[in-house]
């Protein structure tokens, strides 16, 4: 009875065993592995193009959403709601304030954020008994090295 068992199985776990060495080699693999090129017939993101009208209508669709959604939570919590097309066209004037605002808007915003982070430096150095930085230097030096 052993010898039957051996002899039969013996065999299908060969075959079994020499076929999982291709499917050892495919493992990590597929559309989500990161070392793989794309297949040939992929063209890169879907979707509207970034600043297009079809991107600001899906954006403003969005707002609106979320708008909605909060507009409801607060009815149900039985707060004063917020007005949604009211509020949707705030948060779209704002939105559009930082895109396509005045040239120097972004460089203003960066500037305000290296000078904040030079401040809380300067307040460690402090601690730490250091002499502190000048903020105005520093800021112009940490521009400068980002701009190159």
């Amino acid at each position: 009875m052993i010898w039957i068992v051996v002899l039969v199985i013996a065999p299908v776990a060969a075959v079994l065993f020499t076929g999982a060495f291709g499917l050892l080699d495919q493992l990590g693999r597929g559309d989500l592995a990161i070392d793989e090129p794309p297949p040939p017939g992929s063209r890169g993101p879907s979707g509207p193009r970034p600043g297009g009208p079809l991107d600001r209508a899906e954006r403003e669709a969005e707002i609106r959403q979320l708008v909605q959604a909060r507009h409801d939570r607060q009815a149900d919590r039985g707060e004063p709601p917020v007005d949604v097309d009211a509020e949707v066209d705030r948060l779209l004037a704002l939105d559009s304030e930082h895109a396509a605002g005045e040239p120097g808007a972004a460089d203003e915003l960066l500037r305000v954020e290296v000078r904040q982070l030079v401040i809380a430096r300067n307040e460690r150095r402090l601690a730490r008994g250091d002499a502190p930085l000048d903020v105005e230097e520093e800021v112009k030096r940490q521009l400068d090295d980002l701009a190159e």
